[in-house]
């Protein structure tokens, strides 16, 4: 069963995120477990390419929404697979 839990509310994301998010595609939980975080974080990069996009804020904060936890709690060896797969 597809997971339908709005961004809204979920850690880590917040109004300009989840606007992103939507303006990609993604509207749900589910909608964003599916492409994941490195998808998404690529994907928004791509649509705005003058922008700084922080790992952080982003990248990070896309798996702690899909996990359900503050991005600075995600393990230091999962952060460092994201970003390995980002450069």
């Amino acid at each position: 069963m597809r997971d339908t839990t709005p961004l809204k509310g979920l850690k880590n994301l917040g109004p300009t995120i989840i606007r992103r998010l939507n303006e990609i595609g993604v509207h749900s939980k589910g909608d964003l477990k599916r492409i994941g975080a490195v998808a998404g974080h690529r994907r928004i990069r791509e649509r705005y390419p003058e922008k700084t996009i922080p790992v952080c804020y982003y990248l990070y904060s896309l798996e702690g929404a899909i996990r359900g936890v503050h991005w600075n709690d995600l393990p230091r060896s999962v952060k460092e697979d994201l970003l390995s797969q980002v450069r």
